[in-house]
């Protein structure tokens, strides 16, 4: 197996068929899709049954309880079986050319841990012309610096060269902890300028209340990432800074 995409979900019924559809349509096919299903209560289920039911490759997994999207993610990842680790969450897309493009990437670079551009939409799917461009090398100190400037949806990993990992069990920023974790492992994430996938921006998401999220970088940096006062505080003022005022990210209009 080439690839497999790592897609936890919980309650996104409304979404995943769409999701699991930009999966379908890629020009490579040699992949596995790993869905992890963080005990939803809406029709999730109902609407990945025909999917499950054609796609031998397609495989539906649900915790026997609600353990939040690290938990989901972990499971999913303990179940892939491809040489590439691709992460897609169950609400956003991919270009049709993604696989390729990021695979003959990461080939012709040698990059173990890679990346690429997103373009933003709303929760109805409308592009919101705004392209996210993650820097070309991203390393361990760039992550903390830029507050984790590159797209769980885009991120892909060789999972022959750096294994299989556990999602740090945090709440909120869990991808931002992953990312943190990998770069323990190798120098940098090489990032890819072009557009590739659609990050769609919902008003419930987990991801979306920006007021407790200083709580949860706090718990990162000192608990999981095991740094002292000093260094925790310093990626504090980063994540504020850049929270603040956007000043190292890049963006574009499309």
């Amino acid at each position: 197996m080439l690839v497999s995409v790592i897609m936890p979900t919980y309650n996104c019924g409304k979404f995943i068929a769409e999701s699991v559809e930009s999966v379908l349509h890629q020009t490579v096919q040699d992949w596995e899709l790993q869905i992890v299903d963080d005990c939803s209560t809406d029709n999730t289920k109902e609407v990945l049954k025909p999917y499950l039911e054609k796609y031998p490759n397609i495989h539906y997994y649900c915790l026997p309880k609600n353990g939040g999207p690290a938990v989901a993610r972990t499971e999913a990842m303990k179940r892939a079986t491809g040489k590439y680790i691709a992460f897609l969450d169950s609400d956003d897309l991919w270009m049709p050319d993604k696989l390729e493009k990021q695979i003959q990437y990461m080939e012709k670079t040698g990059a173990a841990f890679s990346c690429t551009a997103y373009e933003q939409m709303d929760e109805q799917g409308n592009s919101l012309h705004v392209a996210c461009i993650p820097p070309e090398k991203t390393t361990y100190n760039k992550m903390l610096r830029l507050s984790n400037p590159i797209g769980n949806l885009s991120v892909m990993y060789d999972q022959s060269k750096l294994g299989k990992y556990e999602v740090p069990p945090i709440k909120k920023r869990n991808d931002f902890a992953l990312w943190l974790k990998i770069l323990h492992d190798t120098p940098y994430c090489a990032g890819m300028p072009e557009v590739l996938a659609k990050y769609r921006i919902r008003a419930n998401s987990v991801s979306s209340n920006k007021l407790g999220q200083a709580r949860y970088h706090w718990q990162l940096y000192r608990e999981i990432e095991q740094m002292n006062l000093l260094k925790a505080g310093w990626a504090m003022a980063c994540w504020a800074f850049v929270k603040g005022t956007g000043i190292g990210l890049k963006r574009e209009k499309v």
